[in-house]
């Protein structure tokens, strides 16, 4: 994976709106669990392979980036990407990666469903 480049992964993005995508976004307990107080749940989020149609993608300047996808009805959001790789099946892999390297959050996007 590369570290993010905002111009580059905006095109990248923009390239799949207005068709319908596959999505795959994870969020890790760790990476944001860490700053939570002792007795506190740890919490984490994963869907994979939903289609959806965005309308506009939108990546925050400041590191680390925002992603937004806008969907006729409201958004999808990934806070703290950090890198982002294409694959050779055309497949955006972006990804939040804390201090020590480990997987905070992911989004990826792909014109074809992700392998089960």
């Amino acid at each position: 994976m590369e570290l993010m480049n905002r111009e580059q992964v905006q095109q990248l993005l923009q390239s799949f709106a207005n068709e319908p995508v596959y999505i795959h976004l994870e969020t890790t307990s760790g990476a944001y669990a860490a700053h939570l107080q002792e007795g506190f749940f740890n919490s984490g989020a994963f869907i994979r392979n939903v289609q959806l149609t965005f309308e506009h993608a939108h990546v925050t300047p400041d590191s680390p980036h925002r992603v937004g996808l806008k969907l006729p009805h409201g958004w999808v959001y990934a806070q703290g990407i950090t890198h982002y790789t294409v694959t050779e099946r055309d497949e955006l892999l972006l990804a939040g990666l804390d201090g020590e390297g480990k997987l905070a959050v992911a989004l990826q996007v792909s014109r074809t469903p992700f392998a089960q």
